[in-house]
């Protein structure tokens, strides 16, 4: 059996292809990790660092623990790390991150709201499957009357609300952990101390809600194996890509690290990718141009056509017929459209009248999720789809 983590089903969720480069291939790579998890765990370790001091009862300034936060950036710090917001440079993330140092430390200070049991906890919980579930929790607590409590750090920019802590997967786990390990525990809270804000987001989950949340995790790690088994990991772009270490190798970004590592715009400019594209593109941007020319010619034929009662009308070489026919027009409004299917079944005649779905039937088909007989009745070929978009740095200029 595997064990599984938040991070690494998160990456699947987020790109099947960037889970395959890091799990599966284990890919190196030049740029080790980008600012903002950097300072998150610079972050991470100088907490547990104070919390660790408090335990026995070492006396800790803030001033001591700004200073080791700096300490142990200077010694982590390469100059390779990326930094992808542009403005920004390694000694904004670095000033950040004291911020929310301090502004923790006024917050909690004596810091002794909890009994800590456990920093950086490193554990598995069994899943239904048998799988293993990594459980690293920041900060385990409790206190007098049964209460437990997994404390999570966050760094992010952005605020997390009630709904997404109520939703959230990877705290709820180490709940079930929680209540496994420690009998007495009357409630497990799940508290993430978002330090950008200088606030926290608290969640409880239910044991009907956490078996659900099992279930869900189970059929995901179902997944993740069927991609493995198949080899079958598409790559998914999101903003998250600007982030992404792997960026460099990845198809769907590496002609353009290409690019970006040329200088001279004569070069640029002869790069075969280059052109292909720039002149694929002038073709289209044609051939648009030229749809629109014939929508208006045939606006104009079938004008000429009424006004002097013809329906062949001759050029030098070619003739153009110009025939009037009748077409219904379907129900666009849902309601209206699902009423008038209903009344296609319920006079038989909807079987008769209807199509096969083609985008629906490829896609059940390439996923699996049909039938296996009709799977073998058909060939699965490859093909490629081209499609042209604007390059990110020409949108933003």
């Amino acid at each position: 059996m595997t064990t599984y983590s938040h991070s690494r089903v998160s990456t699947f969720e987020n790109c099947p292809y960037q889970y395959k480069l890091h799990y599966i291939d284990k890919v190196e790579v030049e740029t080790p990790t980008t600012i903002e998890p950097f300072m998150g765990d610079m972050v991470h370790q100088s907490l547990e660092e104070l919390y660790k001091r408090k335990k026995f009862k070492q006396r800790v300034s803030k001033e001591t623990l700004i200073k080791f936060y700096r300490d142990l950036w200077d010694k982590e710090y390469s100059e390779d790390i990326r930094i992808v917001k542009e403005g920004l440079d390694a000694k904004n993330y670095k000033k950040m991150g004291e911020k929310f140092l301090s502004d923790y430390y006024d917050r909690m200070k004596p810091f002794e709201q909890i009994t800590i049991l456990g920093l950086e906890t490193q554990d598995r919980l069994t899943l239904p499957d048998g799988n293993q579930w990594h459980v690293r929790i920041d900060k385990l607590g409790c206190d007098d009357k049964g209460n437990y409590y997994v404390c999570d750090y966050k760094t992010n920019s952005r605020m997390k609300d009630q709904e997404e802590a109520d939703s959230d997967r990877q705290l709820a786990l180490y709940s079930i952990w929680v209540k496994d390990k420690f009998k007495d525990a009357k409630s497990v809270k799940l508290i993430w101390h978002m330090l950008a804000f200088d606030k926290d987001a608290v969640s409880e989950r239910t044991d009907k809600q956490l078996k659900e949340l099992q279930e869900e995790v189970v059929n995901l790690i179902k997944e993740i194996e069927k991609a493995t088994k198949d080899n079958n990991f598409p790559r998914k772009q999101s903003a998250l890509c600007d982030y992404c270490v792997y960026k460099e190798q990845c198809p769907s970004f590496k002609h353009e690290a290409e690019l970006d590592k040329i200088e001279d715009i004569e070069k640029f400019k002869e790069n075969e990718g280059v052109k292909l594209v720039d002149e694929f593109s002038e073709i289209k941007t044609k051939l648009s141009e030229l749809q629109d020319q014939e929508d208006e010619f045939k606006k104009r034929l079938i004008t000429y056509a009424k006004q002097f009662g013809v329906d062949i009308i001759y050029g030098s070489n070619k003739k153009c017929s110009v025939k009037e026919f009748d077409k219904i027009v379907m129900p666009e409004d849902e309601e209206a459209k699902t009423k008038f299917i209903k009344l296609l079944k319920d006079l038989n005649l909807y079987e008769e009248c209807s199509m096969v779905c083609y985008p629906k039937l490829n896609s059940r088909i390439i996923k699996g999720d049909i039938d296996k007989k009709i799977i073998s009745s058909v060939d699965i070929v490859k093909d490629f789809r081209l499609n042209l978009s604007k390059r990110k740095d020409v949108e933003d200029e």
